[in-house]
């Protein structure tokens, strides 16, 4: 047994050069990538550290090999006799990873950087201000990194790990959001933390509604067994405690492969002031997409790893009742409207958020109307309720109904075509007045609803009286 050991030891100092303090690294790895470590490993031994933890470690995948820069490339830097890249981009990740990479770049997230020119980049850069989107926004959504005449980058686009991010050769995206670098983890991408860098606040809670959620629950007591770190990482097979958000948008099943395009399962798009499916703009557009139904059936997929058939098929009528809801209640009727009275002129058109009708109608489906929907898809009833539907309702007939009939009303004294554009926009809001959701507020229900409520509420106070 000494004789073994006593080889084995000698084999390994065989296949290692020894660098600086004392550490060493594989005798495969490139001379270049070699001599970037020893340098590095004395400056900046956490990042070494990082490295050598990785898989790319074990596969001699090293600085040079990702940080390698061509002739002609934007931000190439000469650097103690290299040429290199600070940026690495999924197109220099696709070296080795061509299909993650082509899966993200047809991805939700790889287009996060085209918040340009939103309404939410609107209050970034102009209402609240350039440091601000800077600091915030495009550090989730990513920025257009801009490279310095002498190749450095420019320090109001850089640092940014923004998963739309946009590269100097032109990729989008950065795999590093996910992926911390320098390990890379695999165990670090599908902890629900991770997402929750961007997917957090009170415009889209993914993180806390998760933490809210029964899947949640089970993951933070069960996170022991959650084998994050496997290889193949299949719930059912590898896990089954709880699923996380990579589960559910991403990892492999029994049924399905891991897929680096998280809206490839999602049926619904829950980001706008209306819902749709989510292939429906590309459809209104000609264009040839995966359609919401196979999305769904690939998300059930997932959830028929743990729950009946029965089961998965009474949760999408839930949530789809749900969303339903809010479209026709709340959202089709206030665009609607919304859009009418700036189109006439009854707001200023051309300026956003300096109308308060405007941040209130921003509230409404930004904040509260996608909390409610979100909720709805991911278990959190605190979130579909009190920090969503209730919240909807008390902005729809608190603010934003009196918020319109005031316009109007001082655009009817006005007279002309303000008074015109004023009657039609009054006419609106009868209307929606006039559906049966909304009779309870004018007190215009039948007789029988009423009743009905009525003897509920005598139940409910004797009930608590007993």
């Amino acid at each position: 047994m000494k004789q073994i050991s006593l080889f084995v030891v000698i084999s390994m100092m065989a296949a290692s050069v020894v660098i600086g303090q004392g550490r060493s690294v594989p005798a495969s790895l490139s001379e270049e990538s070699a001599a970037c470590v020893e340098c590095h490993e004395a400056d900046m031994p956490g990042m070494t550290g990082e490295w050598r933890h990785s898989r790319h470690y074990a596969a001699d995948v090293g600085c040079y090999e990702c940080h390698a820069a061509n002739e002609g490339d934007a931000d190439l830097i000469e650097h103690n006799g290299f040429n290199i890249a600070v940026i690495v981009s999924p197109k220099d990740c696709s070296k080795c990873h061509q299909q993650e990479y082509d899966e993200f770049q047809k991805s939700h997230h790889a287009d996060a950087g085209k918040i340009l020119g939103s309404l939410d980049n609107v209050l970034g850069e102009v209402v609240e201000g350039p440091a601000a989107a800077v600091n915030g926004c495009k550090q989730c959504h990513g920025s257009i990194v801009k490279v310095n005449d002498d190749g450095s980058l420019d320090p109001d686009t850089w640092p940014n790990t923004g998963m739309g991010r946009i590269n100097p050769d032109g990729s989008k995206g950065s795999c590093a959001a996910c992926h911390s670098r320098h390990s890379f983890d695999a165990a670090l991408a599908r902890q629900p933390e991770n997402c929750g860098k961007c997917h957090l606040g009170p415009d889209h809670p993914q993180k806390e509604i998760f933490e809210e959620s029964k899947h949640g629950i089970a993951y933070y007591a069960n996170i022991d067994r959650m084998n994050l770190g496997n290889a193949s990482w299949v719930v059912g097979i590898d896990y089954s405690a709880a699923p996380t958000c990579a589960t559910c948008h991403m990892s492999a099943t029994r049924d399905l492969p891991l897929t680096h395009d998280v809206g490839d399962r999602i049926s619904w798009t829950l980001r706008p002031p209306v819902s749709q499916k989510i292939d429906a703009a590309a459809r209104a557009k000609g264009k040839q997409t995966k359609s919401w139904e196979s999305r769904r059936s690939d998300m059930q997929k997932v959830c028929a790893n743990c729950h009946t058939s029965n089961y998965v098929k009474n949760f999408y009528v839930q949530y789809d009742g749900a969303v339903n809801l809010y479209n026709d209640k709340f959202a089709v009727p206030a665009t609607r409207i919304y859009k009418k009275v700036r189109s006439s002129g009854l707001i200023t058109n051309d300026i956003a958020f300096d109308d308060k009708l405007e941040w209130t109608y921003f509230y409404l489906w930004h904040h509260e109307g996608r909390r409610a929907r979100m909720g709805a898809a991911m278990f959190a009833p605190d979130y579909t309720q009190w920090h969503g539907f209730y919240e909807i309702a008390e902005r729809f007939y608190m603010e934003f109904i009196p918020e319109v009939m005031e316009i109007v009303e001082k655009a009817k004294t006005e007279g002309g075509d303000k008074a015109t554009a004023a009657e039609e926009v009054e006419k609106m809001v009868a209307e929606v007045f006039e559906m049966d959701q909304h009779k309870w507020f004018t007190g215009n229900e039948p007789a029988e609803v009423k009743a009905a409520r009525k003897k509920a509420a005598e139940e409910f106070r004797k009930r608590y009286a007993e």
